[in-house]
């Protein structure tokens, strides 16, 4: 068993599974701050600053707090400017993703593919050859 086991994790595609699923961790950190640091500030720019994470509807008379933090602390919260927040932020990286994968595409597309190699002549055109290559090296009388 654990020979299979181990013939199992070794294969390539498993091994590629992992180095992919490490390159997304990564690749998902770069995506997380180009929305964050770059995209969400513009976009706040545009709205006049206008933030949705802190809009929510209390759900129980005990909440009166304004920020939405303190508010779950005191009691049930629909949170429906958060999840606004993570759904655009879903756009935003979406189109990201979409672009990239698309430049991608469109470079594979453009590689010339390697010429095919020639293919190897047949036996009886090899013979003629030799034949022909004797007889043009056989002294004339």
């Amino acid at each position: 068993m654990l020979k299979e086991f181990r013939e199992f994790a070794l294969k390539g595609n498993v091994m590629d599974l992992a180095i992919g699923v490490i390159i997304g961790a990564a690749f998902s950190r770069i995506v997380d701050s180009l929305v964050a640091d770059l995209f969400m500030p513009i976009i706040g720019a545009v709205t006049g600053g206008l933030d949705f994470s802190n809009h929510f509807i209390a759900l129980s008379s005990a909440v009166n707090a304004p920020a939405l933090a303190d508010a779950r602390k005191q009691g049930a919260v629909l949170a429906w400017g958060n999840f606004l927040t993570i759904a655009v932020n879903f756009i935003i990286v979406a189109i990201v993703l979409f672009l990239v994968v698309r430049a991608i595409n469109t470079l594979r597309r453009n590689t010339p593919p390697a010429p095919a190699p020639a293919p190897a002549p047949a036996r009886s055109e090899v013979l003629l050859e030799d034949i022909r290559d004797l007889l043009a090296k056989r002294p004339t009388v």
